[in-house]
């Protein structure tokens, strides 16, 4: 394939060097630092579970999408504040049969399209505002993925894994409970290039239950600088986050996405995975723009369009957002 990372951080950068070793033709959209990095040095990967190696991958690498053409695959591994700056630059990439895959945190802006339901088409304010985005990137084209590893960078153009090797994909129309031939093919590419990729026939609900858990952590870590395992441990921080995950999960099952586990079930599931930074807390160490529209403010908009109280989510988006502001890293009011 030729495959675009649209966005080479973290996770962007984990996957196209794993898909360019593989064979696939692999070009990037960088700025600044990173696209001076990768012209000089290619796409670098430390793994550091199992074999720890560096895998290095040349790329073609531009700052103009136009450079670079229409492509099989474009991964966009941006951000949330970032994507309309995406949807405004990426039509070159585009061509009539071209998959984009958001390999992103949070509610994304396709949430609703095909959903089925009462909120079948429904925009969010908190994640696309003014449509921009839908309207740059037609439903057609998008393949929604939901990553469940760790990665940060080490230095521009280098990528390091920490753990996990989790993609799951699928379309976010309804295919009558059936996965796309695409998603197949394409998980079948990832597996090769040695994801542990899947295809989901409801993509939303990986993305929803993913949502579930790291909409507390995230701007919990980023507030205080705590790693996870210090997070859960506090029992009282840990009491607050079972109370919006509650509020959540009353709203999921608003909207058709029921979760049959506990916040502690969740709990559990993330203390086993150790100590480690979120990425949100990366972000504000790295004085980087927060994502929380897209962890928070989106939850508690879809609050507001169930008709469902959220007292707890309202509170950690403020004092999240209020932290954020103070450090310059959201936009003031």
């Amino acid at each position: 394939m030729k495959v675009c990372i649209y966005g080479a951080g973290a996770i962007g950068g984990w996957i196209g060097a794993h898909l360019a070793q593989t064979g696939h033709e692999v070009s990037v959209v960088a700025r600044g630092a990173n696209l001076e990095a990768l012209q000089k040095n290619g796409l670098q990967c430390v793994q550091t579970q199992g074999a720890d190696a560096t895998l290095k991958a040349k790329v073609k690498v531009s700052g103009q999408p136009v450079d670079l053409g229409p492509q099989d695959l474009v991964i966009v591994a941006v951000k949330a504040p970032a994507m309309v700056d995406v949807a405004q630059g990426i039509a070159p990439l585009l061509g009539p049969n071209t998959m984009v895959m958001t390999a992103m945190n949070g509610v994304p802006w396709w949430f609703f399209q095909g959903f089925g339901g009462t909120l079948q088409g429904a925009t969010l304010n908190t994640i696309d505002p003014e449509g921009r985005i839908a309207k740059a990137i037609p439903a057609h084209h998008v393949v929604g993925c939901v990553v469940h590893a760790s990665c940060s960078m080490d230095a521009p153009g280098v990528v390091r894994h920490h753990f996990g090797q989790g993609l799951i994909l699928g379309e976010p129309a309804e295919q009558n409970g059936q996965v796309s031939e695409r998603v197949q093919q394409l998980v079948a590419h990832l597996q090769a290039a040695g994801f542990n990729a899947s295809a989901s026939a409801q993509i939303q609900k990986d993305v929803w239950y993913k949502l579930w858990g790291n909409m507390t952590v995230n701007p919990i870590s980023a507030i205080t600088g705590a790693t996870t395992d210090l997070i859960l441990k506090d029992d009282l921080v840990r009491d607050l986050m079972s109370k919006v995950m509650l509020e959540a999960k009353a709203i999921g099952e608003k909207i058709g996405i029921p979760i049959a586990q506990t916040p502690e079930d969740r709990h559990a599931v993330t203390l086993k995975l150790g100590a480690f930074k979120t990425s949100m807390l990366q972000d504000v160490e790295a004085e980087k723009t927060v994502e929380l529209d897209a962890l928070v403010s989106g939850v508690r908009e879809l609050g507001q369009l169930t008709a469902v109280s959220t007292p707890y989510i309202d509170a950690l988006l403020g004092l999240s957002r209020l932290h954020a502001r103070v450090r310059g890293l959201y936009p003031a009011q």
